[in-house]
């Protein structure tokens, strides 16, 4: 019976040894007088809906009716993620969580073509005019978002306050954009000094970290005239050339994976552009497509596939990001 009580110790003890490591990271949060649900959710960063349930889940034996706190009682605090915050993305995904830090020490400088006076090239689509800046400024939304989700320092060169992340077809044309809260030249020379200048400012703050300028336009071209999506990189600009082929290996990739019988006819290219000439980091300059071309406009006005064009312009850049990283280390 002796040896019976003592197992029933050890195994006890045991027990609660491990509950104690699996606890270590749990952390508890006891409500303040008159503090309501949402407000304690708040407090204790509880934004998303899959934390808010999961605290409900972890302390429904210790809630009151309608899963009202109880004063005195210590609750369980699931782990939060770290929630970043950008207006630009719009007022529904202005908060969002840090996906991974996988970029950690790159900054990017993204910049949208045209905006503000000009709004590039345009498309006819039925009755709809399709303009080039609100297309590319989506697209080069979209791409910030996921480039900050997983660690990167992100600087979006052309701004809108008031358009972020838009999932119609129709993007409606305005002349708000500014580049970095200043207004938009309509002389072409003094709109790329502009862009250039900030660019540049902003290089020099993060001198000696891994950077890279991505130039994002929509093409105009015959309505016959289908492209792909192509690169340029300024002359020779090695690491140019390097970042504009790794983008374009994943869309090749991209297009054997998801299309295999249609083929791929992206193409790199150096280029003698002002951005690329004159910016300071290493840049590639994206074309999108022909915006008035009806297949090529699938690929803007399908917000699907702007989030893909994004996603797939994330990955080339994650892959140089790694490339660079483990070129030092060699």
């Amino acid at each position: 019976m002796m040896i019976k009580r003592l197992l029933l110790l050890l195994i006890t003890s045991t027990f609660l040894q491990v509950q104690a490591q699996e606890a270590t990271n749990i952390t508890f949060s006891t409500p303040k007088n008159g503090e309501g649900l949402h407000a304690f959710f708040k407090r204790n960063g509880l934004h998303s809906d899959e934390l808010r349930a999961q605290f409900l889940k972890l302390n429904q034996s210790n809630l009151g009716k309608n899963n009202s706190l109880l004063m005195g009682v210590k609750y369980l605090i699931p782990e939060t993620s770290t929630i970043l915050h950008e207006p630009l993305y719009g007022k529904e995904r202005a908060h969002f969580e840090l996906e991974s830090n996988t970029l950690k020490g790159a900054v990017f400088h993204l910049v949208s073509g045209h905006g503000g006076p000009d709004p590039g090239a345009l498309g006819k689509y039925g009755n709809k005019t399709l303009s080039e800046d609100e297309y590319a400024y989506d697209i080069t939304l979209r791409l910030a978002k996921k480039l900050q989700e997983n660690g990167a320092t992100v600087h979006m060169i052309i701004e809108d306050k008031n358009d972020g992340i838009r999932d119609h077809s129709y993007l409606e044309s305005d002349k708000d954009e500014t580049c970095m809260g200043q207004a938009i030249p309509l002389k072409q020379i003094d709109r790329l000094q502009q862009r250039t200048d900030a660019v540049n400012k902003l290089y020099l703050q993060f001198k000696g970290s891994y950077q890279r300028c991505v130039v994002i336009h929509v093409d105009s071209r015959s309505r016959g005239k289908e492209i792909d999506v192509f690169f340029y990189h300024a002359p020779k600009s090695k690491s140019g050339k390097a970042a504009a082929q790794s983008i374009l290996q994943v869309f090749d990739k991209k297009y054997k994976e998801h299309q295999p019988s249609r083929g791929y006819s992206g193409i790199v290219n150096s280029r003698n552009l002002y951005l690329l000439r004159k910016t300071y980091p290493t840049a590639v300059f994206v074309e999108l497509g022909n915006i008035r071309n009806y297949r090529d406009q699938q690929r803007f006005i399908i917000q699907n596939n702007r989030q893909a064009l994004a996603n797939w312009m994330y990955e080339g850049l994650l892959n140089d990001f790694n490339t660079q990283k483990q070129k030092k280390l060699n």
